[in-house]
């Protein structure tokens, strides 16, 4: 006879069917069909999370900050989304890591509307301007901010607008609302080919986010509470076996045959294009999910330009991160 055997921890479940355990866990991806945050999904479509003995249930939330809110509020086990929340927190007394990093570089690029182009040639033109967001808070927010405080532009005189991302940041272009705006692919590749939009800032590659922000900067990953990580290390492991396993598959397989793997609605409704942005992007992606040795003390200054939040305070950079887990990864 079937047995169900619930065990509470956080908003994780144990599950016993037939004899067969499942640990489930609850994640939350800020915009799932973005391809900076592919490795979540793609490792759900490859089945490598079951076979790890795991019932993960994907959750999206267009911008990071709210995915991040609704863990710290214990309704999700973790987020995928940028690492930089984990410093930002840790100073605001939060303890996160990131527990698998993804890649190498934002993957983000800053679009000005194409009609704008001759007004705003690069960031130093941002005085006075509307600058497209996911969320207020997110790190498209942080990077935006940065770029223009890096650039001589001081944050009180730039305007930030949250217009989410795909359709919504698309809209709040053609209809003038932003001027530019920090975007990832495929909605870059979308408005390319649209024309109504050119690129600005490229930072989908390790080479340009070196160039634009001073160094490696590791963005998507896995992030969770430490006290979570803590009392879940074996649930942490499959997880972490799960996605370097997707990490390595990516290294391995072309742009065609990854995007053969995700569901249908990610294409949006043109396959070549889509394909073409994961070309673009598919380098910023980290081989074993490991944590650039440099990069967070790039993240750190980044965040330490303009974030009142992080100005000042003493942030213990290794408590931000752990490479137990992948390192173990089987």
């Amino acid at each position: 006879m079937n047995r169900r055997i619930i065990a509470l921890a956080g908003v994780a479940t144990i599950f016993a069917l037939g004899g067969a355990l499942a640990q489930k866990v609850t994640i939350m991806v800020g915009g799932i069909e973005k391809i900076i945050y592919l490795p979540a999904m793609l490792t759900e479509r490859l089945g490598y999370f079951k076979e790890q003995g795991l019932d993960v249930t994907l959750i999206t939330e267009p911008a990071g900050v709210d995915a991040e809110n609704e863990m710290l509020a214990g309704k999700v086990d973790g987020v995928v989304g940028f690492y930089d929340h984990t410093i930002d927190l840790q100073a605001k007394g939060k303890a996160l890591m990131s527990v698998v990093q993804f890649s190498r570089a934002p993957g983000e690029v800053v679009l000005v509307d194409s009609r704008k182009a001759d007004q705003i040639k690069s960031a130093a033109d941002f005085k006075g301007k509307t600058m497209g967001v996911t969320g207020l808070g997110s790190s498209t927010n942080f990077l935006m901010q940065f770029l223009a405080v890096r650039n001589g532009v001081p944050v009180a005189q730039t305007t930030s607008l949250a217009v989410g991302a795909g359709n919504t940041f698309i809209a709040a272009m053609k209809q003038g609302q932003i001027d530019v705006g920090m975007t990832t692919e495929p909605t870059v590749s979308r408005m390319l080919k649209t024309g109504d939009a050119k690129i600005l800032i490229d930072l989908r590659t390790e080479e340009g986010a070196v160039k634009a922000l001073g160094g490696t900067y590791p963005a998507a990953c896995l992030y969770m509470m430490t006290d979570y990580v803590n009392k879940n290390k074996e649930t942490v492991q499959k997880l972490a076996n799960a996605l370097v396993k997707t990490l390595k598959y990516i290294q391995t397989h072309t742009a065609e045959e990854i995007a053969a793997q995700m569901p249908k609605d990610y294409l949006v409704g043109d396959p070549e294009l889509y394909i073409n942005a994961l070309k673009n992007g598919k380098a910023m992606f980290t081989p074993d999910g490991v944590m650039p040795e440099n990069g967070p003390a790039t993240v750190l200054k980044v965040l330490s330009t303009f974030d009142k939040g992080v100005m000042g305070k003493t942030i213990d950079l290794s408590k931000t991160y752990t490479t137990e887990f992948v390192k173990a990864a089987k």
